[in-house]
């Protein structure tokens, strides 16, 4: 459903250029949930907007492709690809209290949305309303303005407009960052229908707690690199990089006296990365061979991808 290959994104500031996405390679199954997770700075959110074209004039996309459904999104124009964003790819972004306008009605800005796709406004509402009743809004909120909403319930008009088109791949951008815990397990359970659905989703967190929880497969990004790619029974039971062990080991476990363990260091600055391994600096097994030559991203085992000089193939 989606591939994406070798797939470079610089963004050119005053202060110099800084390598946002390096290599990044991968495929997404219809139906799956892929968790992206790793510590702020690791690339994650500069992936999803380059999968959905909405990079900032600064940013270039120097070399890969981003096939989707079989079409390359960023040979696409910009009306080709305006079509494509929410009948094919749809966002939820991580801050429901900026993510509608103030100004307007749900409802009008939900039948906007439809119509520029080409539905009638008729249409258009008829289809708002199923979309928004679907994720718990009730007709009576539809015709309410954002600030007589909830930040849940925000979120949840923003995962029924994503959802509205019945696209191919949804983005989830830490969906639930602004929201209370009980909120925050409402969201993730809607999120996990629409999967069941038979809609793909890439849950973008930097949790890894809860991308164990929820995903199929988990892909751990450090340094704009993806680390590690497995299912997520592998990644709990047989983590290799020592970048996903140590995100695992600094997660709290409920009984155990065992304190967690944080990263030692800092995320490297990405105008000038290190040479070699981009996480070397901080790896408790870092040699020669990982400061001076940059590993390469190979399947050790059917699924399960690393990208670490002291992992071979099996």
């Amino acid at each position: 459903m989606l591939i994406v290959e070798d797939l470079y994104v610089k963004y050119y500031t005053r202060r110099g250029t800084v390598s946002a996405v390096s290599g990044v390679s991968f495929t997404m199954q219809k139906g799956e949930m892929l968790a992206v997770v790793g510590e702020s700075g690791s690339g994650k959110s500069t992936l999803a907007l380059t999968i959905m074209r909405l990079l900032p004039r600064n940013a270039v996309v120097e070399r890969g492709r981003i096939l989707l459904d079989g079409i390359d999104v960023l040979k696409l124009s910009e009306d080709e690809m305006r079509r494509i964003r929410g009948s094919k790819v749809s966002m939820v972004l991580q801050d429901p209290f900026t993510t509608l306008d103030p100004l307007r009605r749900v409802i009008d800005q939900f039948i906007e949305f439809l119509m520029e796709h080409g539905l009638d406004r008729r249409s258009a509402e008829k289809l708002a309303l199923e979309a928004l009743e679907s994720v718990g809004i009730p007709k009576t909120l539809a015709y309410s303005y954002p600030h007589q909403l909830s930040g849940g319930q925000k979120q949840r008009v923003a995962i029924a407009m994503a959802i509205a088109l019945k696209p191919s791949l949804v983005i989830a951008d830490e969906p639930t960052t602004a929201l209370d815990v009980v909120v925050q397990k409402q969201i993730m359970d809607l999120i996990d229908t629409i999967k069941r659905g038979g809609t793909s989703v890439m849950l973008i967190t930097h949790d890894i707690a809860l991308a164990i929880e929820r995903a199929d497969r988990i892909m751990v990004m450090y340094g704009g690199e993806v680390m590690e790619i497995a299912d997520k029974g592998t990644i709990m039971s047989r983590p290799l990089h020592p970048y996903t062990q140590g995100l695992l080991a600094s997660i709290p476990r409920l009984g155990s006296d065992k304190i967690p363990e944080s990263i030692p260091g800092y995320p490297p600055d990405l105008r000038n990365p290190p040479k070699g391994c981009v996480f070397h600096p901080r790896c408790p097994y870092a040699d020669e061979r990982c400061r001076s030559i940059k590993p390469q991203l190979i399947e050790v085992e059917k699924g399960h991808w690393v990208k670490c000089h002291r992992v071979v193939k099996a």
